[in-house]
């Protein structure tokens, strides 16, 4: 191995996994969440508001907020629907996720209203729909989870 293949790989070797993780509670932000500075400001009865700020670091190369970061707040608002009618610690996962982008985000604070319902057995699908601080809809995205067979998370911990 390079001696830079090296340096990188002992660089790494603390950080890239693989990781516990230890949740403040069901219905809270993951570490990459907590990253991207996502609020949870609802999450019940099948639906969720979660807010981003538009910070330099989520921003591309034009200086609009990146759309990965858009997704990603989408995505986290449809789990955080779905974390509020499934019992704590189901486990489940996103296995499709389409996204339409409206408009571009070039400051501010964004909002994710979304919502979740059974779709089939074992099956929900979602939507959200992003907004700019104007409320604007800057982004409509629909996704659909699946939940394990085997549906206890393990490796990750919820302190309440």
């Amino acid at each position: 191995m390079h001696s830079d293949e090296t340096d990188r790989s002992r660089r790494f070797a603390e950080t890239t996994g693989p990781h516990r993780v230890q949740m403040e509670s069901w219905i809270s932000c993951a570490p990459f969440e907590k990253h991207l500075q996502m609020e949870i400001l609802e999450a019940k009865d099948g639906n969720a508001v979660l807010t981003m700020p538009f910070f330099l670091q989520l921003a591309q190369g034009g200086g609009l907020m990146h759309g990965g970061a858009l997704a990603s707040l989408a995505d986290t608002a449809v789990v955080m629907a779905i974390k509020s009618i499934l019992p704590p610690q189901t486990h489940f996962a996103t296995i499709s996720m389409q996204s339409k982008f409206l408009y571009p985000v070039k400051e501010g604070v964004v909002t994710a209203r979304a919502r979740v319902e059974p779709f089939e057995e074992r099956t929900l699908q979602g939507s959200a729909t992003v907004f700019n601080q104007e409320e604007r809809a800057v982004m409509e995205f629909i996704s659909v989870f699946k939940i394990a067979r085997d549906a206890q998370i393990r490796g990750v911990t919820f302190a309440s």
